[in-house]
């Protein structure tokens, strides 16, 4: 089994996030990549947005973003206090398809809820048939369809 580490990101991190955003695999689902590296950049020093860079057997490879969603108006209705929000992406291509995306996301939520988190949530786009099955895989359930503020999403559930 693979060991995850989720190193906090720094603005060191910085080039890679903006190299990772301009691969075609992350601009499918994560779109301008001149936008999402502003709020991603923007939200580094966030109190309420925790950033990780995800490694891997020495091999950072994935961005990972957690959230306090009573802070974040995503549109996903009335949640339990302390509930936090999961959004990553996989910046190295050679790391896509390995079951890398749902063992590191289960791997994370784990820790969340272990520490006291009573739910965390997530929301690919509905057509990100990949995403869904990874975190299905993760633990999650899918909920139901939400408008937020990037348009349609599928709510998915892990409660502990």
């Amino acid at each position: 089994m693979t060991a995850y580490v989720f190193r906090p990101m720094s603005a060191d991190d910085l080039p890679t996030i903006k190299r990772w955003l301009e691969t075609q695999h992350v601009r499918e689902w994560w779109h301008d990549p001149a936008e999402q590296f502003e709020l991603v950049s923007g939200d580094l020093d966030h109190p309420d947005m925790a950033q990780f860079i995800v490694a891997a057997d020495g091999q950072e490879f994935a961005y990972l973003q957690c959230y306090n969603l009573s802070v974040w108006d995503c549109g996903f209705g009335s949640q339990p206090d302390g509930t936090r929000g999961l959004d990553q992406f996989i910046g190295e291509a050679d790391m896509v398809g390995r079951g890398h995306g749902s063992a590191f996301v289960r791997a994370f939520a784990d820790r969340l809820l272990a520490a006291g988190a009573p739910r965390v949530v997530t929301d690919p786009d509905p057509d990100n048939a990949r995403a869904i099955q990874a975190y299905e895989k993760a633990g999650f359930h899918r909920d139901r369809l939400v408008e937020t503020p990037d348009g349609a999403a599928l709510l998915m559930i892990r409660d502990s």
